[in-house]
């Protein structure tokens, strides 16, 4: 129980946080709510769709006509530095004078950490800032020759690692150099924003685009693009129409203590950020038609980005003939004198989302409402690769606790694997989510839906986290494209692997997909 205090009061006021939201958080930490029962995984032809080739190219027209009238935005979460790309440069810098007979030799022993650094070595020349690297050794009168000559590990590290240096670690991933073309290093940033002058301009050569980043790296971001413009902006007419925010305070949740109370460091309540479940809200401010959702380090080479661009095109052409098809119906339902309409609506939601309606429509409800309610909601295409060992969440047959039976992208943090079978069928999945995403965010009266009203409040993740030394419980809000998406119409797609080349940890840029 919270009893707040003046200060806490002061505190939750100052970030939008209602009294009754910060109690309702403790309530989770204290009580968990039960898991997602998964009850198959979504395979091709059981709630993954696979569309013939020859209707790509009508497909991609469709989307590209919305192009050119100016509805498509890219949404692209770029919060956090990329600490975790660096892991092992850190724990290895962190050990006792590492040398390179002595990173052999842990690595001979087992060491995936040493394995990793000695991998990050023999590639430097293969990195987009291999050249600034030299740079910035030379000004310390060594090179990458002399310090392999030398065996000099600690050198290399702490150039790439330290304030005096490159600062990597503490940098946002988006604003790493990722690729080369030709000489000149591009960051996943810019490259993001390239991708999007391709897909998304308007006739007018606007193309939209919004980050979301940490307060601490806007600036960081801005400079960037504000140097990046000129080229690409050139005198084609382009103009990029980028925006920023960051996620709300109001977005913060609060922790508990292993006492069962609200958890303090001197007295004060901890808040801590909620996870990219958050960013439903910045989504929502956005107030945009069609959006695309790529998350910041999915990002490939001019050279190697076709597949890319032509599966993007695909999807959101999918997209725009599902939502004709859902506005048609809706515009259906608005027509009292249509008395065939409900019913005939409500096959609609089942044969096309897979919908199977748990106890929302029970005896006596007006089928008219009933209807409008199931498909009065916002509408996702999600492209799909086949399982290629990578660790997240995948597509499944999710039973809701009303009874429901609907698609969701589900992550194993999220079931619980204790439950007879529910690990199993997790393993059983063929697909995994590469946030490859489409969405129709307005209504058939161009009305934007209300995305809070389709987040499944229950679906939270409770960690065990510490602060100051004392363990606490910390609450994630509903994943962005897990349940604070839940109750969306959802399709997936299936996609080439292609599509998905991401960026966990620094030698990822040493695989041929992010190479020239």
């Amino acid at each position: 129980m919270l009893r707040p205090t003046a200060a806490d009061l002061a505190e939750l006021a100052a970030r939008g946080i209602a009294p009754a939201e910060a109690e309702r958080q403790l309530a989770l930490l204290a009580d968990p709510p039960e898991r997602l029962h998964i009850e198959r995984p979504c395979t091709v032809g059981d709630g993954i769709e696979r569309i013939a080739p020859g209707r790509h190219e009508v497909l991609a027209a469709a989307h590209d006509r919305a192009a050119l009238a100016g509805r498509w935005t890219r949404f692209v979460p770029a919060s956090g530095a990329a600490t975790r790309m660096f892991q092992s440069l850190l724990a290895v810098r962190a050990g006792e004078s590492p040398t390179r007979a002595s990173l052999e030799r842990a690595a001979a022993g087992g060491s995936p950490d040493a394995r990793a650094t000695l991998e990050t070595l023999d590639g430097l020349e293969r990195f987009a800032f291999h050249d600034a690297l030299e740079a910035a050794l030379a000004r310390q009168g060594a090179s990458i020759a002399s310090c392999r000559a030398a065996g000099d590990v600690r050198t290399v590290l702490d150039t790439l690692l330290d304030a005096g240096g490159f600062e990597l670690a503490a940098c946002p991933k988006g604003l790493l150099a990722f690729h080369r073309d030709g000489g000149t290093p591009r960051t996943a940033f810019e490259e993001q924003l390239r991708e999007a002058l391709v897909l998304g301009r308007d006739a007018g050569g606007r193309s939209r685009t919004h980050f979301t980043v940490s307060p601490e790296h806007e600036a960081g971001f801005t400079t960037l693009l504000e140097r990046l413009r000129p080229a690409l902006e050139g005198d084609a007419g382009l103009w990029l129409d980028n925006a920023f925010s960051c996620q709300k305070p109001s977005t913060d949740t609060v922790a508990l203590g292993d006492d069962g109370e609200p958890f303090r460091i001197d007295g004060r309540l901890l808040f801590r950020p909620a996870g990219h479940g958050a960013l439903i809200e910045n989504l929502a401010d956005l107030g945009s038609d069609l959006v695309s959702i790529k998350n910041i380090d999915n990002v490939q080479p001019v050279s190697r980005r076709g597949p890319t661009l032509r599966w993007a095109r695909v999807l959101g052409g999918r997209l725009l003939e599902l939502e004709s098809r859902l506005h048609a119906w809706l515009e259906r339902l608005d027509d009292t004198s249509d008395a065939s309409a409900p019913a005939e609506a409500m096959r609609f939601v089942t044969e096309t989302f897979g919908d199977a309606p748990g106890g929302e429509a029970g005896a006596g409800s007006d089928a008219r409402a009933a209807a409008r309610a199931r498909l009065h909601r916002p509408l996702r295409v999600c492209g799909m690769v086949p399982n290629t060992g990578e660790p997240g969440g995948g597509p499944f047959w999710v039973r809701g606790r009303g009874g429901a039976l609907t698609r969701q992208i589900v992550e194993s943090a999220e079931i619980d694997p204790g439950r007879p079978g529910q690990r199993e069928v997790f393993e059983r999945g063929t697909h995994f989510n590469p946030v490859f995403l489409v969405c129709a965010l307005r209504d058939h009266r161009g009305a934007p839906y209300p995305l809070a009203d389709s987040i499944d409040p229950d679906a939270v993740i409770v960690t065990r986290k510490s602060a100051g030394g004392r363990p606490l419980r910390a609450l994630e809000r509903p994943g962005l494209w897990n349940g604070a998406m839940a109750r969306w119409l959802t399709v997936f797609v299936e996609v080439p692997a292609e599509v998905f080349t991401p960026v966990k940890t620094l030698n990822d840029l040493l695989r041929p997909e992010h190479q020239p």
